[in-house]
């Protein structure tokens, strides 16, 4: 471990205040290149085959203007994400052992590769069906919809970028359980009490029907397994390096 005990407070403030200067100058610069990746991809995204049928309507003279910003900030914070995390890891690195260092580093790839599939998955996989099913129902009954530009990318939304976050759960867990906040078998004791909640949380991510929350769920439960796994390999080598220092020291 290095000497960042050593540091004082006003030390560790300056340090902080350093990082986040980084990531906020990063994230303007990305904001700025962001709006001219931001129509392309709207344009993108309303001629893709789940939106090609559906005729865009604006029912607020600030709904485009409104969906453009959104989309600007969205891909901004995903273009500057690695590089946030990477300010929190150079903040407490100092504090680790150089083994603990090389693979919390190796955290960041994993994270931002987990948010893209989170996304993607929902994306091509839930969110076209779940628009399929919606527009049959409406068939159905007879119903002309008048699809709302807002609404329309409200709903993608509220669908993928959750999704995109509840793919962060193994990253999370891997690094809890490095900390030693967690452990695999307080993950496995609470199982029936996580699985209710990601229950609850595709129950809010999801429309009202049973299909696309299953499909929702059943995902969120095996990321859960895969989280714990994921813990009992991290906690079998916490634990082994541990006793490597152990060993060092006598």
């Amino acid at each position: 471990m290095n000497d960042s005990k050593e540091m004082s407070v006003y030390d560790h403030i300056g340090e902080l205040r350093k990082r986040l200067i980084i990531a906020a100058v990063f994230f303007v610069v990305a904001t700025i290149g962001s709006f001219f990746l931001a129509e392309p991809i709207i344009v993108y995204l309303q001629q893709a085959d789940e939106a090609k049928e559906l005729t865009m309507n604006a029912f607020s003279l600030t709904d485009p203007i409104k969906i453009y910003m959104q989309f600007a900030f969205i891909i901004a914070f995903v273009i500057t994400a690695p590089v946030i995390l990477y300010q929190l890891w150079a903040f407490i690195s100092p504090g680790l052992y150089e083994k603990e260092r090389k693979i919390t580093l190796s955290y960041i790839p994993i994270s931002v590769l987990l948010f893209l599939g989170g996304v993607s998955f929902s994306y091509f996989i839930l969110f076209p069906f779940v628009i399929e099913f919606m527009t049959r129902i409406s068939e159905r009954l007879t119903v002309n919809q008048v699809i709302g530009i807002n609404e329309y990318f409200q709903f993608l939304f509220k669908i993928t970028i959750p999704f995109g976050i509840l793919f962060q759960l193994p990253v999370v867990v891997m690094f809890l359980t490095r900390l030693g906040i967690v452990s695999p078998m307080f993950l496995a004791k609470i199982r029936k009490y996580a699985y209710f909640v990601l229950l609850v949380i595709a129950a809010f991510i999801t429309p009202p029907e049973l299909i696309s929350h299953l499909m929702v769920t059943i995902p969120l439960f095996i990321l859960y397994e895969i989280s714990i796994f994921i813990s009992k390999i991290t906690y079998r080598k916490v634990e082994k390096l541990e006793q490597e220092l152990l060993t060092e020291n006598e």
